[in-house]
């Protein structure tokens, strides 16, 4: 006879909630290993109790704990995506039921803890707090996921790589997102990951994009596809804070703080600050009209490639090698007033100073003689 959840807990079929409760409690207090248990046995308590709670009868068959696990091997690249794409459609599965649950608790004005997906799946918990918070804590990792409040998370967010079927799609309608100390616990969001904010500010970690050759659809020997997974976090009302971004990401909000860009990076906003040393490799920055632009590090050779260029709303474009070399005392002085706070040979890059909307559509501006030639400190 095939042994139920309820079995496992040591109740009837027809129990409560409370019931069901009540047996995990129980039997979690004789099996913790904090209480010298049985620490597999525990683990099967607690998978039955979290199975109780969506409506599942019996625990998974060995095959079906198989099916779920989280890497599979084969003998071939098609086997492996074949598996995946099974466990990115369970993922998603439980991530629209903690969508319900999330959002049920939001309307009702309450309070509850809950745990997603299992051992093999990965777990993740919510807890949907008094203030209206919902609380993440574990590994996002496949799915939809939209919350009409805050949102706290501790872990990682990524999506699948070998499918965009079951991309994670997080939408934050109302207020922010925050990761909880993000640099000291290295949170990060890759693999074509997309957050949404609608209304608030997004503080985060590293982000990370994923960008790959893949054999061509058609069978022709050595001739590659380029395939990417570009994560995207967007706030356009509010602001994204970063630390490094890298490898086919985009970013769009009304104002952006992040450390370095690297490698196929395109960042959008009207309010952008950069503190690294780095932007490399196919950056693109867009400055909204009447923004502005700082950069609060000088560049090396290494730090700062000739592909990295500012985009401007009317379609100009200009190098950030150029602005790196260009002088604060060779920009019209209607841009720069007092030019006495700068050193002759202090350039546009570095130190904060702003760069205009205005300012980069006038580059070509000259200052008046006047204005600049006894002006400068020495």
């Amino acid at each position: 006879m095939v042994e139920s959840n309820y079995d496992i807990l040591g109740i009837g079929e027809n129990s409560s909630e409370t019931e069901i409760r009540d047996g995990f409690r129980r039997l979690a207090l004789q099996f913790h290993s904090d209480k010298g248990g049985d620490s597999e046995q525990f683990i099967k308590i607690k998978q039955a109790y979290e199975d109780l709670k969506i409506g599942k009868k019996y625990p998974d068959t060995d095959v079906e704990r198989l099916r779920k696990s989280r890497v599979y091997s084969g003998d071939s690249e098609e086997d492996i995506r074949r598996k995946n794409k099974i466990l990115g459609k369970e993922l998603s599965k439980e991530m629209k039921l903690a969508q319900e649950w999330a959002g049920a608790l939001n309307r009702a004005n309450s309070t509850a803890t809950r745990l997603f997906g299992s051992k093999t799946l990965g777990e993740i918990e919510l807890e949907r707090k008094a203030n209206g918070a919902l609380s993440i804590k574990g590994n996002f990792m496949a799915g939809e996921l939209e919350y009409d409040g805050p949102i706290i998370m501790q872990g990682n967010i990524t999506s699948p790589s070998w499918t965009k079927e079951f991309q994670t799609n997080i939408h934050v309608s109302k207020g922010d997102f925050k990761f909880v100390d993000p640099i000291e616990n290295k949170y990060k969001i890759e693999n074509g990951a997309i957050l949404f904010v609608e209304n608030g500010n997004a503080v985060i970690g590293n982000v990370f994009g994923r960008k790959y050759k893949v054999q061509d659809p058609s069978g022709k020997v050595g001739v590659y596809t380029t395939q990417e997974h570009r994560t995207q976090i967007l706030a356009p009302r509010g602001k994204i804070i970063a630390e490094n971004v890298v490898n086919t990401v985009s970013l769009d909000a009304d104002s952006i703080i992040a450390l370095n860009l690297e490698d196929d990076v395109k960042i959008s906003g009207r309010e952008i600050l950069l503190y690294g040393s780095k932007v490399t490799y196919d950056v693109e920055i867009n400055l909204k009209k009447d923004g502005l632009l700082r950069f609060f590090e000088t560049f090396s050779v290494q730090g700062l490639s000739n592909d990295a260029k500012i985009k401007l709303e009317n379609g100009k474009q200009i190098r950030l090698a150029d602005l790196k070399t260009k002088k604060i005392k060779d920009l019209a002085d209607e841009f720069v007033p007092d030019k006495t706070k700068y050193n002759k040979d202090d350039t546009m890059v570095g130190k904060g100073f702003t760069i205009t909307y205005q300012m980069l559509e006038n580059l070509d501006k000259k200052p008046t003689k006047s204005g600049w030639k006894f002006g400068f400190r020495k």
